[in-house]
């Protein structure tokens, strides 16, 4: 059987659809098929090599943040990781990685940090099985014993959505929940794209008295406003740091947030969000993944007694948790709605050039772009 897939090779940034063979369904295993893939903010970096040196990228599957329906289950897979029964049809939703479950961080319960998770489209080879590996393509193969949670009736129809479920969502659920927000806690979101918004309604059901959202983009201030945020600071109001700073502190009488999330992606941000965050409160990094360096007084972080976090992944169980918030919030909050735009895989250029900020004034238009398997 073959399937289609968007490849990435060199520096160009030019994908190419290809049909490529589908891994064989071996015992333990589960074929998806997929829906639709999000365009992630660590795909824009990959496309436009802002994450490696310049030496040309080898042929790649991108995309990481998808779901999918069961294809073909392989010999004893008959449940999810819950032990609910699925069958060939049933949307499922999984983590993009898979944890080596023998390293010392594994048997220390911090899966989202194993040293040696894979994700195949990024470690294999299209020389090496399985080579239809990512997102962007219309099939992907679970490993076995891998996590894989069976998405909840109320939640049958809204594919797109479901494909920010395992990257944006999970991330900044397992970041509020590293930053152990407390009821009552004042939390800073530096950011209403896809992540931003999700932490932003995360933070709200956590507790939090006051979700302050930051962004340059009305639209995306509105919907942070629709979403739990208690207020919003708009770039192009406040339009430095200091501002920033200080408007922080008023609303927060003076003393700064308990917790602030970071999910912009740019360095600069880090350095404005760490000021905002009160002595003795905790900074959630999530978007900077890039090799932009951060410098610093060590009194920033020492002085102020601060906890500073990266955060790169999440456990498991964070799936589970994200799928029944949206199933109980589903009347709230519009985040099933996240999605802006979406694209087939034969267009998958023009949704890459969209969802693309860099060297836009303003940024994206888009919240969420997906793209959608044909």
């Amino acid at each position: 059987m073959k399937g289609l897939a968007a490849t990435l090779e060199g520096n160009d940034g030019i994908f190419n659809i290809e049909e490529l063979e589908v891994p064989a369904v071996e015992p333990g295993t589960i074929l998806i098929r997929n829906t639709g893939a999000a365009v992630c903010g660590s795909d824009l970096h990959q496309r436009r090599n802002s994450m490696a040196s310049d030496t040309p990228k080898p042929k790649k599957i991108a995309g990481h943040e998808f779901t999918g329906i069961v294809h073909s289950l392989g010999k004893g897979v008959t449940t999810d990781s819950l032990r609910r029964p699925i069958a060939e049809g049933d949307r499922l939703v999984f983590p993009f990685f898979f944890p080596c479950m023998r390293c010392i961080n594994c048997l220390k319960n911090q899966l989202h940090a194993c040293a040696y998770r894979a994700r195949p489209n990024m470690v294999n080879t299209f020389e090496e099985y399985p080579y239809c590996d990512g997102g962007f393509s219309q099939y992907f193969l679970l490993q076995p014993n891998h996590w894989a949670f069976k998405v909840p009736d109320e939640l049958q129809d809204v594919d797109a959505a479901l494909a920010t479920v395992n990257c944006s969502m999970a991330q900044v659920m397992m970041g509020v929940h590293l930053a152990e927000v407390d009821d009552g806690d004042t939390v800073v979101v530096q950011g209403a794209g896809g992540l931003g918004i999700y932490a932003t309604a995360i933070a709200a059901e956590t507790g939090a008295s006051q979700v302050i959202v930051i962004d340059g983009q009305k639209a995306r201030l509105d919907l942070a406003m629709r979403c739990g945020a208690t207020s919003t600071i708009d770039l192009t109001e406040y339009d430095s740091p200091q501002a920033r700073v200080d408007r922080v502190r008023e609303l927060t009488g003076g003393v700064g947030a308990d917790k602030a999330i970071e999910v912009v992606g740019v360095a600069s941000a880090t350095l404005e969000g760490l000021d905002m965050v009160r002595t003795g409160g905790t900074y959630i990094d999530i978007g900077n993944i890039v090799q932009d360096e951060i410098s610093m007084p060590a009194s920033k972080i020492i002085g102020k007694q601060l906890r500073w976090i990266g955060l790169a992944h999440y456990n498991p169980w964070v799936i589970e948790a994200c799928l029944r918030m949206l199933v109980r919030t589903k009347d709230k909050y519009p985040l099933l709605d996240l999605v802006s735009h979406t694209f087939p895989l034969s267009e998958i250029q023009s949704a890459f050039e969209l969802a693309e900020w860099h060297g836009k004034s303003g940024g994206s238009e888009a919240t969420r772009v997906v793209v959608t398997a044909e």
